[in-house]
């Protein structure tokens, strides 16, 4: 893609909002950009990269050494949005905490503020999903995305001795990442069977042959330099007193105890949709990713007219997939405000996008996250509140719980700092299977603003 943003005089009107500097988000304003429009851009960080392309204001490591095979495509957004910093209404290192109908509620410095908008693309990206598990509140468990941020944004490695644990694509990236670094990779344990691998191998091949060969590439880097990768390994329990001291594990028919100094875990991403989610769009129950994800058309168009979404945040695809779904929404935005666009470059992405969607569909499929049932009564669910298995349970049956929302009001569960964001996938987890019933029927918690938490000094403000 070039890199050339403006190829009209932009408007000085601030109505289309994005919300996200990762690959959507850039690529979405950028388009915007190309077509006179000048949009206001929002996002937390002070750089533009989002999670996955994060960067560093004081850089430690070359591009190769940061971002690998996919150094070029980082650099490519970083340019982009470099220049949206100068010619766009870029506003970093601010977070949206509310949303309603027309009108966004921001913070920056500690200053409370809205921001209007007439259409609004949400690109706000995805974190790691942790299902609870023994141990996992223990000081030196960190999730994957946590210790890939450490290395890509402080040029830290966690450890010494690291273990990562866990299913999905990130897992070998981060593995690769710490061990290329110097890392003491003491073992990567994957979760998923590899007769799954096999049986999704055909899509794969497929759809992202490229892709697919870098993932490889990655596991036998791990093998052949001495780092032990094990499949169809679940972590059983973190265990330390004062930190985290080892893992235990089953394998090869026994129980096993690893020591080590550092835990990341992550079974794969989800999507952050909390202010989707305020603004009244509609969800669906997503069986692959298990997760409920915003209705959208094919272009990204919510069922809230102005309403748009694009990248990880609308559902897990990959920075390549989000970068096609930010343009493609852009595209929408544009022409549902009058604005000519050229339909064959949106049915070129469209091509582009089904690939990608093929190719993820088959990870899903591959990394599907570990179910509830070994959760031990004990095991902290919701860290803000304190709220443990044995408290969901003993509620599910007393009142006889089929429904998320009601869980919450009687035990707090998703009400803390994170408003259920760390929580929300595990309590649910743990709901349907104690009820065994399917995990849609229980539904989702409800999105309260605000969604980030904020000072109750700046709150006063209001």
């Amino acid at each position: 893609m070039s890199l050339t943003i403006a190829t009209a005089a932009p408007s000085d009107d601030p109505s289309m909002v994005v919300v996200g500097a990762g690959p959507a988000g850039v690529r979405a304003a950028q388009t915007l950009m190309r077509h006179g429009v000048r949009p206001v851009i929002v996002d937390e960080a002070a750089l533009p990269g989002g999670q996955i392309y994060r960067q560093n204001a004081v850089p430690r490591a070359t591009a190769q050494q940061r971002y690998g095979f996919e150094w070029r495509r980082a650099h490519a957004i970083h340019a982009a949005g470099e220049q949206l910093q100068r010619d766009a209404d870029y506003r970093a290192r601010t977070t949206v905490w509310g949303a309603s109908p027309g009108l966004l509620d921001v913070m920056r410095d500690g200053e409370i503020d809205t921001i209007a908008y007439s259409r609004l693309l949400l690109a706000t990206g995805a974190t790691d999903r942790v299902m609870p598990f023994e141990g996992w509140t223990l000081p030196g468990v960190f999730t994957l995305g946590g210790a890939q941020i450490a290395l890509k944004s402080q040029g830290c490695l966690l450890g010494p001795r690291i273990i990562f644990a866990g299913t999905g694509p990130l897992l070998y990236l981060v593995a690769y990442q710490y061990a290329k670094a110097g890392a003491q990779v003491i073992a990567v344990l994957d979760s998923a069977k590899l007769s799954r691998y096999a049986g999704a191998l055909p899509q794969l091949v497929t759809s992202q042959p490229t892709t697919l060969a870098k993932g490889l590439y990655y596991q036998g880097w791990l093998r052949a330099h001495g780092v032990p990768v094990h499949h169809a390994v679940p972590l059983q329990a973190a265990l330390g007193t004062d930190r985290v001291e080892g893992v235990r594990l089953h394998l090869g028919g026994s129980d096993l105890t690893l020591p080590c100094d550092t835990l990341a875990v992550g079974h794969g991403l989800r999507p952050e949709t909390q202010l989707a989610d305020l603004l009244d769009c509609e969800f669906a129950f997503d069986a692959t990713q298990r997760a409920w994800l915003p209705r959208l058309d094919s272009e990204g168009r919510s069922s809230v007219p102005e309403v748009y979404l694009a990248g990880d945040g609308a559902g897990i695809g990959g920075a390549v997939h989000a970068e096609l779904a930010g343009e493609r929404a852009a595209l929408a935005m544009l022409a549902d405000s009058g604005i000519a666009v050229d339909g064959r470059q949106a049915r070129r992405l469209a091509q582009r996008q089904a690939a990608w969607a093929r190719f993820r569909q088959a990870l899903d499929r591959v990394g599907e996250p570990p179910r509830a049932s070994n959760c031990g009564d004990n095991v902290i669910v919701c860290r803000c509140e304190e709220v443990r298995a044995a408290t969901l349970r003993e509620a599910a049956a007393s009142y006889c719980l089929d429904d998320l929302n009601r869980l919450k009001a009687l035990t707090r569960v998703g009400m803390g700092l994170c408003q259920g964001r760390m929580c929300q996938h595990g309590a649910a987890e743990l709901l349907a299977h104690y009820r065994g019933v399917p995990l849609a029927s229980i539904g989702r918690l409800r999105g309260q603003a605000p969604v980030k938490p904020l000072p109750l000094a700046d709150l006063s403000k209001l």
